[in-house]
């Protein structure tokens, strides 16, 4: 499995208006073979921070999901707005275990 994070730095209102574009990008790649999961979440202590975690069965879908038209209308969408990428990573991983 192929785990990816990221952090992006949104400016003042990009969250807003770029909400309905990343909806749109979640439901569409969680609907994507070979995603395990996809989701955003805005960190509690910094509002302007967004963390992205997706998780992949594998390289192939990666490139995939890289590919489809719902990720190049969503770069189209985030183009005009103050969103800075700040790390981004993938990394290899096994299924899982449980914590406790």
């Amino acid at each position: 499995m192929l785990i990816v994070l990221a952090e992006a730095k949104l400016g003042e209102g990009a969250l807003d208006a770029a909400r309905d574009a990343m909806a749109t990008m979640v439901e569409a790649s969680r609907a994507e073979e070979g995603c395990v999961s996809y989701a955003y979440a805005v960190d509690v202590l910094d509002p302007n921070k967004l963390i992205i975690v997706e998780k992949w069965v594998d390289s192939d879908a990666l490139t995939f999901h890289f590919q489809t038209p719902h990720m190049a209308a969503f770069q189209q969408a985030l183009g005009s707005l103050d969103v800075q990428i700040t790390e981004l990573a993938k990394f290899q991983a096994d299924d899982g275990s449980p914590v406790m």
